[in-house]
């Protein structure tokens, strides 16, 4: 059984999408490429499993906020590869600052706690 120390953290509501557009704002990637960015440049702490990753690359392309279009991996297989639209980096800069919105004020309301 894990400890809950050991537990990883779930990802808040709503940040997943974040999370691919500011990925593929680096550079376009397959899906697995995506995962792998999020899981690394966390420092292994996030972690997004197939069945929520997917889901969330096929909303944002309904959305028009990344493009798709098969390609060659590295390792010579046929990927498919997520790109940032236009739309989407608009998208991007708008999560962005409601997110920072949100741990600010989330910030506030700890520090103001601790002080109580």
């Amino acid at each position: 059984m894990v400890s809950e120390m050991a537990k990883k953290p779930d990802l808040l509501p709503g940040t997943l999408g974040l999370l691919i557009l500011k990925t593929l704002a680096r550079a376009p990637l397959h899906g697995y490429g995506v995962a792998l960015s999020i899981k690394r440049l966390s420092g292994d702490v996030l972690t997004v499993e197939e069945g929520s990753l997917y889901p969330a690359l096929q909303r944002l392309l309904l959305q028009g906020w990344v493009k798709a279009e098969w390609k060659m991996t590295e390792t010579n297989r046929r990927a498919r590869f997520y790109t940032l639209t236009a739309a989407g980096r608009r998208q991007l800069g708008i999560e962005l600052s409601q997110f920072e919105q949100m741990i600010a004020a989330i910030g506030r309301v700890l520090s103001d706690a601790q002080e109580a």
